[in-house]
């Protein structure tokens, strides 16, 4: 996937082959997003198009309100949920003053018709965008008429009658909800994080950890985990799915060890110092606890690499692995989209 820095990279190479667009956070990426992406993706291949994502490297709610909500996934996480969507160009905006200037109709002639080619743009449900958010399908139309482009707009993806929310979905993971969570992602809970160096505890125990930096996404409650991880960065044979233990929390055997999101990869033996993983949580084993010592915890990890181990080797009763849109995937969302 080409991914285009802001303004000084427009206008994008494919400008005059003409793009299917839309615009927005799709912090998430999740299941209504995916609705979304896929109508761009199919509507653009259908035109011979460029099927466009146009989002924003921070949330535009920090700039218009000074605080924005924590973050499901991270820009580098969308990034690469966006290419598994089949998206082919994504182009990353800075939310800064100047651009939160801009009318509707200014962004969308300034940055769209001219920067993108656009010849199609795609609303999602409440999708808008421009100066005091000014820009829906109603208020494009005669711009749309006299420029030349189409207009579509995308209806809610429900689940139980509900519309499919990123709030509702950062309340679940923040409370360890992950069925819940999964329900609206369409996939599990997932982390994208680099691998930074830790203490070394994890391997003096026996168990060596990636020491995770998130890149600032929300993460479920401190307690121990059952997860699939991948390497998205690695070659394709490399990249395969490996059963994981993931221990979030202040690590409360030792003293002042600090907070860690830790991940220990089975039947794995690598280094793994600057890589980028992607987890996804399948079920909590158990939460956070202090034993009286090391042997203690030692005992208590094999027992959770066993739980993990173990659900793992269930998870495609309920998940598809390999999913199409993803590496590991529920809700059958081809039917979805159909």
């Amino acid at each position: 996937m080409l991914v285009l820095d802001g303004r000084r990279e427009l206008p994008a190479p494919f400008a005059q082959q003409g793009a299917v667009a839309t615009v927005g956070v799709f912090d998430g990426v999740h299941l209504g997003h995916f609705h979304v992406l896929r109508e761009v993706v199919k509507r653009a291949e259908s035109r011979g198009l460029m099927p466009v994502m146009v989002t924003f490297a921070g949330h535009p709610k920090r700039v218009l309100l000074g605080q924005a909500p924590p973050t499901i996934t991270s820009l580098e996480h969308r990034l690469l949920l966006f290419q598994r969507a089949g998206i082919g160009a994504t182009l990353v905006l800075q939310f800064s003053e100047e651009l939160r200037k801009l009318s509707a109709e200014e962004f969308t002639m300034q940055l769209l018709l001219d920067g993108l080619g656009l010849r199609e743009l795609v609303f999602g449900f409440d999708s808008k965008f421009g100066k005091d958010r000014g820009g829906n399908p109603e208020s494009l139309a005669p711009l749309s008429k006299r420029l030349g482009f189409d207009i579509t707009e995308v209806p809610a993806l429900r689940l139980n009658g509900r519309a499919v929310s990123s709030t509702v979905i950062r309340e679940a993971v923040s409370l360890g909800d992950l069925s819940r969570g999964a329900r609206m992602l369409g996939r599990p809970v997932s982390l994208l994080g680099k691998v930074v160096p830790g203490d070394g505890r994890g391997r003096g125990l026996g168990f060596p950890t990636a020491n995770l930096d998130l890149l600032h996404e929300l993460h479920p409650p401190a307690g121990v985990y059952a997860a699939f991880a991948c390497r998205p960065d690695a070659p394709a044979e490399a990249n395969a799915l490996v059963p994981a233990v993931i221990n979030i929390g202040e690590r409360p055997t030792f003293a002042d060890a600090g907070h860690a999101v830790e991940v220990h990869l089975l039947d794995f033996d690598g280094d793994l110092y600057g890589d980028t993983i992607e987890v996804f949580f399948l079920q909590q084993i158990r939460g956070e606890q202090r034993y009286p010592d090391q042997a203690a915890l030692i005992a208590q990890i094999r027992q959770d690499v066993e739980a993990a181990r173990q659900i793992c080797l269930a998870a495609p009763e309920q998940w598809r692995i390999p999913g199409h849109f993803l590496p590991i995937e529920g809700s059958r969302p081809e039917e979805l989209f159909a």
